[in-house]
Formats: structure tokens, sequence, C-alpha cells
């Protein structure tokens, strides 16, 4: 199934990354995101129905019976390219529990979903990997409070002291909520005048996009990642973080739950996210391949690069595909994808061969990939 996908055009996305993919005219304003997928926020279509209500109609057909007996009716992964030139918000994604009842409660508050307050967009949790197509960088998750302590003390700001010693003195957890909480607080703006004239590296970018943010000072307590193409990074639950630059495949839980806290127009829940942060120092999450599969620790996805070749590969059938062609010519039976275009696979589909010329990339259900 041809899939028409679909673009979010986030003030933080390249004017010009993905129509170049796509090889479309640019439309003069920033393209963040393509999505494909079955999120009824933005679902990819089939000769013009939404790709969810096909699923609607034969979950079994579509997703097939592992697929629904693990995750439900509905497509539990959602593909997307990012192209990022500005960093955005600094955030964090919920657990299952912790999503299911933030929805729940919203619901009953009869929030609409479209409502610009709204923090949780749909009952699910969103753990997530990035695939770099291009040299790519990010933060994430919390540095050790000592090494944090040590980068505050070279800015040789006066106003920092109290957030060093607490850094330096208290257990890791209780130290960065303290810091993060105050860094947060309006009380904490005098701190950001004085400290943002004298950051360095990727906290100078952050800042001049984003003065006066708090995420500015909160951004220094997050390791600061890159990656090569073909190098690829999890997000857990928990785990803050933001993307900085780059291009990069993202497959994700069929989720858009977000919680903000800076760097960002967008409706930021900070009670919430201090409630949803894990506060412990972690090192990124890479993710190593096994030859061109990147399996992560979430049941929900698997990420398969293809290198194409006129050798037909065999697809497997009873699981739910989505394959998006990033160069080059992909050939699956009668279809063939160009460069940017998606497809989707039913699960009850017959075997399907893969050849032509180029880079293809696979997502599937994680169960039994």
């Amino acid at each position: 199934m041809p899939l028409s996908t679909v673009i979010r055009p986030y003030d933080w996305g390249s004017r010009t990354a993905l129509p170049e993919l796509l090889g479309a005219e640019p439309t003069g304003r920033p393209q963040a995101e393509l999505w494909a997928g079955a999120h009824p926020a933005a679902p990819s279509a089939v000769d013009g129905t939404p790709l969810d209500a096909l699923i609607d109609r034969d979950p079994a057909g579509m997703l097939g019976a592992p697929s629904v007996a693990r995750f439900g009716p509905t497509l539990p992964y959602l593909l997307k390219v990012l192209a990022v030139e500005k960093p955005l918000s600094l955030q964090v994604h919920p657990t299952t529990a912790q999503a299911q009842a933030g929805f729940a409660a919203e619901e009953a508050r009869g929030i609409p979903l479209d409502d610009r307050t709204r923090t949780y967009k749909d009952p699910f949790h969103k753990p997530e990997m990035v695939c770099a197509l291009t040299d790519f960088h990010g933060l994430c998750g919390f540095r050790d409070p000592a090494e944090t302590a040590n980068l505050l003390e070279g800015l040789a700001v006066p106003e920092l002291r109290p957030w060093i010693t607490t850094l330096r003195t208290e257990p890791a957890p209780a130290a960065l909520r303290t810091v993060l909480t105050r860094m947060l607080d309006d009380s904490s703006r005098p701190v950001l005048s004085a400290v943002e004239p004298v950051l360095t590296g990727v906290y100078a970018d952050i800042a001049r996009v984003h003065p006066g943010d708090p995420g500015v000072l909160a951004a220094l307590l997050l390791n600061h990642v890159e990656l090569k193409p073909g190098e690829a990074l999890f997000l857990a639950a928990g785990v803050p973080h933001s993307y900085l630059g780059g291009i990069a495949i993202e497959v994700m839980a069929n989720s858009d739950n977000v919680l903000r806290c800076g760097l960002t127009g967008k409706h930021m829940d900070v009670p919430e996210l201090m409630r949803v942060v894990e506060f412990v120092p972690s090192a990124p999450a890479r993710v190593e391949p096994a030859g061109t599969v990147y399996r992560a620790a979430a049941e929900e996805f698997t990420l398969v690069r293809h290198d194409l070749s006129d050798d037909p590969e065999e697809l497997p059938t009873g699981l739910p595909q989505t394959l998006l062609c990033l160069e080059g010519e992909a050939r699956l039976g009668p279809l063939t994808l160009a460069r940017g275009e998606a497809a989707f696979i039913p699960a009850g589909a017959p075997a399907t061969a893969l050849t032509g010329k180029g880079t293809l990339y696979r997502v599937l259900p994680g169960i039994g990939s």
C-alpha cells in the first residue's frame, strides 16, 4: 500500500532538508517532521483513506494476530524523519501508567485533544529511537552532578554558587531535583541573565535561539551526545532530552505525549514534567545495530536499514511493516518507491521481494522480528 505521508511544520525544522528528500519545492516555512504511520493526529493515507481508518476496519488483516494480542488494534509504532535546524523543546515522555492516568484525568476535565494546554494526547508511553542520517546531536539524560558542578564552576558566575554547592553535597537524585526546580522558577531569571553571556559551544547556540528561556539553564544539566550517520540512540520514559541539529530517522511507540519544560513556545506543564522525570544520572543509551538491524529496549518497534540491490530480499509476513525509501529506488513487486516515498505492508499480505538501488528503512513491531 503506497502511503501519502504528512509533514509537520514546527518552527525548529529545516526549510530545505525535507523538500530535498521528497524532491519538492520548499514552501519557505520550516518543515520539521515527516510522519509515516497511523497516529490519529496526523495519519498517513492510502488512496485518500487514513491508515488508522483502514486498520480499524480490519485489525487482524492489517496488523496480524500477534501484534493485536500484544498491543491492541492499533499500529504500535510511528516512523518519522526529523529535520532539526534549531534546538527543540527540552522534554520527557511518560510511562504507560503515567500516560493512562494523565489522559484519563484530562478527558474527565473535558479538555479537547486539540487544546494547546492539553498535555496527554493519548494513553500510551513513547519510548523512541533516533538513527542519524547526517551528523546529529542533542542533549540526553542527566550528567553526573559533580561533572555539572565543574562545568558551572568554569563559567565563573557567582550567582551559580548555591547550585554548585547543592550538586556537590546532596545525593544525586535530590541534587538534580532541587537544582532543576530552581532553574525553572521565575526567581532564576537574574541567574540566567548572568549566565547567558558567558556560555560557549552548544549551550551558547541554544541561548542564541532561545534567549531568556529557563530551558537554557536546564540544558546545562544534561549530557551532550553526537551521532554519526548510522549511529542510534534510545530514549526511555523519564529521560530528559532535546535534539539540537541534524537529520535522523525517528521511530517510537505510536504516541504524541510530550511534557516540555523549556526551549519552546508550546504549552509547558512543569509540575507534571517534574513528576515524570527520572532524577538519576545516566549516560546516553546508544543502540548498537546487529548488522543493519536496530533493536532497542521497546517491544513496539525494530528498525532495519536495507542497502538495496538487484538480489531479491524476501520480507517476512504476519506483522505490519512500514517502509521509507531515502535514496535511489526500491521495488516491492509491482510497486516502486522513489526517494522520499513510503509504503505499508499489511500483516496479511503475501511474502514480498524487495529489490532496487539505494537505501530503504523498514519498521516493524519488535515482537518476533
